[in-house]
Order: C-alpha cells, then sequence, then structure tokens
C-alpha cells in the first residue's frame, strides 16, 4: 500500500472497487474520479468491463483522460446512441452517477432545486436517472460531501431510493439495486433497512467530519477505513489514465 495517495487517488480507488465482479456491462461513468474508476478497473480487476472512449467507440485498451479513440488503441466495436437504450432495458449496464442532493433511502436529485413548480435553480433534468435505477445497478459518486447535497428529502425524486423501491407494488422495480455513494468524505452503504450508513472513512477523516457534513443521522459505528492504493494502482493512475492530474480538480487533497 502506498502511504503518498492523494485524497483524489483514494476516492478513484474506492470507486474502481464498485465495478468488482460487474463482468461484462457497459461502464457509464459520470464525472472525473468516477472516469478513472471504470480505467482502473478494466485494467486491474475486472478485464470484461466494457469502455467507450466517451462518445461511441468501444475501447479494448482505454485511452487517457481527455482522449478519444483518434489518440490510439484498438477500436472494437462501436455503440451508437439508438443501441445505448436496447443495452440499458437489457440490464448489461451499470451507472456511476452524481447526485445534486440524495436522501437516506438513496433517492437522488439531479433535476431541479426548490419546489418543482417554480425550482429556486433547474439543474439538468431527470436524464436518465429513473432508467438507470429501474433496469441495473446504480452507485453514487459526490466530490463534495456536504448537507446541501445530502439531504432528509429530495425535492425532486430522478434515482429512485429503497423505501420507494420496497413500497412500489408490481415487478417493474424487481431489477432496482443501489450499490455504495463514494465521497471526498467517505464509502456509504445501505443497511437492512434501506437507510445509507458509513462502510468506511477515508484515512485522516473522523466520524465527526462526515457527520458534521450530513443532513440527517447518520450510522459510523461499524466503519472501517477505505484502503489505500497500491503501488500498480498508483502507477495505472499517474501514467497511463490521468497523466494529466485532472484529478486533482475535482477533488482537493
Amino acid at each position: 500500500m502506498s502511504t503518498d495517495a492523494t485524497r483524489a487517488e483514494i476516492c478513484a480507488v474506492a470507486c474502481a472497487d464498485t465495478w468488482r465482479d460487474a463482468g461484462e456491462v457497459l461502464a457509464h461513468a459520470v464525472g472525473t474520479i468516477p472516469a478513472i474508476s471504470a480505467r482502473l478497473a478494466r485494467l486491474t480487476h475486472s478485464p470484461d468491463l466494457v469502455l467507450t472512449d466517451g462518445e461511441c467507440f468501444l475501447m479494448s485498451e482505454p485511452p487517457p483522460l481527455g482522449k478519444n479513440a483518434a489518440a490510439g488503441g484498438t477500436v472494437e466495436s462501436w455503440a451508437p446512441f439508438r443501441s445505448i437504450f436496447d443495452i440499458l432495458g437489457t440490464g448489461r449496464r451499470r451507472s456511476m452517477m452524481g447526485a445534486s442532493q440524495i436522501d437516506p433511502y438513496g433517492n437522488q436529485n439531479i433535476s431541479a432545486i426548490g419546489d418543482w413548480r417554480q425550482p429556486k435553480r433547474q439543474l439538468i433534468g431527470v436524464r436518465g436517472a429513473p432508467g438507470n435505477t429501474v433496469n441495473h445497478r446504480v452507485d453514487y459518486w459526490v466530490p463534495a460531501h456536504s448537507p446541501r447535497v445530502f439531504v432528509e428529502r429530495v425535492d425532486v425524486v430522478c434515482g429512485v431510493g429503497n423505501d420507494r423501491a420496497r413500497a412500489h407494488q408490481g415487478s417493474s422495480l424487481r431489477f432496482h439495486q443501489l450499490g455504495v455513494v463514494v465521497t471526498d468524505l467517505a464509502v456509504l452503504d445501505y443497511g437492512a433497512d434501506g437507510r445509507l450508513k458509513v462502510r468506511s472513512l477515508h484515512p485522516g477523516v473522523s466520524a465527526e467530519d462526515v457527520a458534521r457534513r450530513t443532513g440527517f443521522p447518520l450510522d459510523a459505528s461499524s466503519a472501517g477505513t477505505t484502503r489505500l492504493p497500491d503501488a500498480e494502482e498508483l502507477r495505472l493512475i499517474r501514467e497511463v489514465i490521468d497523466p494529466r492530474g485532472l484529478r486533482d480538480s475535482e477533488v482537493r487533497s
């Protein structure tokens, strides 16, 4: 284990671990750290993970961040936009999305802040969040853990949380699966009651730090410590995947 890893690199490895045992599925990774994590997983423990160049080409060797298929590597196939919904509907995809708000049960909002009829802030809309949470596993990445993000109740439900999925009548949410929430402070998962709890704290972060920056009670009684990257993971992040250091613009050390 390396002791000189930055917080961004610790987060990237924590996100990469979410792709373990995913198998041959299309990785949908939103954000710099998630994009690094999917590439790192493909180059280490999850070689069957399917990656694009950020556009439509499926790559045998993931290109560095900011580069597309023209930068080199072997194009294995392609997935035009019209094919994505077929892949999504058959569950051959996994997503790591962002969250403008997330509540204790994992309901996620990326649409608007305030009353939806006259919001204070208009965001990007629900986008593919409902379909993602209905069809396949979804993990979340939050680069700035804050009580403005972790709220008691989201203003608009975009990604379906555990409470709504369990209360739903019928079979349309039978594939609903929320994985973990990785933040710049910790890794959160869900207890038997469907509520978020702390799985691990990043090195140098205390349970009090997380509690102070969360807008609802969060159980940290069984939290461990997030693992550090090993030497090979650091080499891949620094020399192959993100040589320009874009990770540090998303997570400050």
